[in-house]
């Protein structure tokens, strides 16, 4: 486990305004809550919040332009930004408007997965931290909630982020995914929720007869990892305790079966115990409630962490077995890779001036380790403007006919 020994947090109120006034990717931000200005005020009606120094936090914060949104978090400087519903009103007005009157309308569909909730069934950490040995349950998350998001619900426009500490956030951004209601997000939610149960409920998977298709699919990415995950790294049969934890998932009848997490199925009575342990150990642990509201707000990405200074980033799925959460840059290392002399920089002073005024404009992220992360972004960005531009040619073929 790689130690964040770069970074300290005392160091944040210095690293921030340099942060914000130089490698916050600004352009790509509006781009993304802008969704191509086909909603009239979407993003001006847009909340943000900001934890600010000493756990100050203030909301309904909103924004008429890219301009002023760079000019007051510059000015604010916020510890974490977090982003809410795009409202009737403009946020930073909600007290002028008549009573009753100012209402969330739209956000993307969200959810948030943190390794804490996995405590029960992970040996190797606990609370906050990670490492490399449980990160595959992230992996494992991603894997199958992506999968069905895409392929039972047909949304396209998904955005994975890495919190900055011990968890991963997606973004469901397709237009028909922003407009749901609560009622709608909250069958989603359901629907991808298997682990039902607090912490005293010893069995958190039941599966009936037959299984749905769902849980068949997210069954066939559990069972590429479990063995190397669970059994070995994890070692969920190397004590006496966590022998008996796995035990406790069967009844009474079957304990006499000797080969119990084996490649045949253990059925009786229309049960399977070995799925149902290899879910209870290894499926995404949702929490809901940050699914279910319009009005919930969700750290954004590119906020830092302040605990760790991890950068949240978006992760590239096409290398998500490679994705190393400890190798996310922290504001430490970008702010210092700005510093850096470049081997092509001119030592002429003239030739310097003339740079920074064409670089003003130029966000500098692209001389450190962040580059790469705004890329992933950019290429989200692209599809969504992409699949935009396909539909309103649609739109007006459709009218061409008519």
């Amino acid at each position: 486990m790689m130690p964040t020994s770069d970074y300290d947090p005392a160091c944040l109120p210095d690293l921030l305004p340099l942060y914000y006034r130089r490698l916050f990717p600004f352009s790509q931000y509006y781009r993304w809550l802008s969704y191509g200005g086909v909603s009239k005020n979407y993003f001006q009606n847009r909340e943000f919040s900001f934890t600010l120094k000493d756990d100050i936090y203030v909301r309904y914060q909103s924004f008429t332009t890219q301009n002023e949104l760079e000019k007051e978090m510059q000015k604010m400087v916020p510890y974490k930004i977090d982003i809410g519903a795009v409202y009737s009103h403009r946020p930073s007005q909600h007290n002028a408007v008549k009573s009753g009157t100012f209402q969330a309308l739209e956000k993307e569909l969200v959810f948030d997965i943190d390794m804490t909730d996995y405590d029960d069934v992970r040996r190797c950490c606990s609370a906050a931290d990670i490492c490399s040995k449980c990160w595959t349950l992230m992996t494992i998350a991603i894997r199958i909630l992506d999968r069905a998001l895409r392929e039972d619900f047909g949304f396209h426009h998904l955005l994975w982020v890495y919190s900055g500490r011990r968890g991963v956030h997606c973004w469901v951004c397709d237009d028909a995914a922003r407009k749901l209601s609560v009622a709608a997000r909250s069958a989603v939610a359901e629907y991808l929720s298997l682990i039902k149960g607090g912490e005293e409920t010893v069995r958190k998977v039941v599966l009936s007869d037959p299984i749905h298709p769902f849980i068949n699919h997210s069954l066939s990415v559990v069972e590429r990892y479990f063995c190397q995950y669970a059994i070995v790294e994890q070692d969920i049969l190397g004590s006496k305790e966590s022998v008996d934890k796995v035990l406790a998932l069967l009844p009474e009848d079957i304990l006499s079966f000797p080969v119990v997490l084996s490649q045949y199925h253990i059925k009786k009575g229309g049960q399977y115990f070995d799925k149902e342990i290899m879910l209870q150990y290894c499926y995404p642990r949702l929490d809901v409630n940050v699914s279910k509201g319009v009005n919930h707000l969700l750290k954004s990405p590119f906020s830092i962490h302040p605990k760790t200074g991890r950068i949240s980033v978006p992760i590239d799925l096409k290398e998500l077995n490679t994705f190393d959460p400890f190798e996310v840059p922290t504001i430490s290392l970008i702010c210092e890779e700005l510093e850096r002399p470049r081997a092509d920089e001119a030592e002429d002073d003239d030739v310097k001036d003339k740079e920074n005024e064409q670089e003003a404009g130029e966000r500098h992220y692209k001389r450190t380790s962040l580059a790469k992360y705004v890329k992933v972004f950019d290429r989200f960005l692209e599809a969504m403007a992409r699949s935009r531009k396909g539909e309103m040619l649609q739109k007006s073929d459709l009218q061409k006919d008519f």
